[in-house]
């Protein structure tokens, strides 16, 4: 690895949320593997974003029962509130899968050190709309992924 590429972080020491179910990719698609590939630089962490101002972006995340927000990439401090129960599924790309349940009011905030990332996707595998309030902060110690003319207008899930 260049010194101009991320870490992966410790998950094991992040908090991630849920019960790890799965490791060494098993279980992934050559499309998935694909799919987190091309997209090591996508800063668009939520279905939409609500937000921008000079210190933080703040996204929104609902996703219907079998819905999915594609592999995008953490490299600002950030947190997540939950605003309903549900369940999802998120590979990351360690090649680890965890399965989630979340409550309403459930949260995590995440701190990256320089060059450290975290790249995932969520799928809403429950029965009930999955739904959050993302915010990053642009004064983290790594610089914001450029986001896209339409990121705004973004969708808040792929069936």
């Amino acid at each position: 690895m260049s010194a101009a590429t991320p870490n992966l972080i410790k998950l094991a020491t992040r908090g991630l949320a849920g019960e790890l179910v799965d490791t060494d990719y098993e279980g992934w698609s050559g499309q998935t593997r694909a799919e987190f590939e091309q997209n090591r630089s996508n800063g668009q962490v939520g279905g939409r974003l609500l937000l921008e101002t000079g210190t933080m972006r703040v996204w929104e995340i609902d996703l219907g029962p079998g819905e999915s927000l594609p592999a995008h990439c953490h490299v600002l401090d950030y947190t997540w509130l939950a605003l309903g129960p549900g369940q999802s599924r998120q590979l990351t790309s360690d090649g680890s899968t965890r399965l989630v349940s979340y409550e309403r009011g459930d949260q995590r905030f995440f701190v990256f050190e320089e060059g450290e990332y975290l790249l995932h996707n969520l799928e809403n595998v429950g029965q009930t709309r999955l739904r959050f309030l993302t915010t990053e902060f642009l004064d983290s110690k790594n610089q914001p992924f450029p986001l896209t003319a339409d990121t705004a207008q973004g969708q808040g899930g792929v069936a």
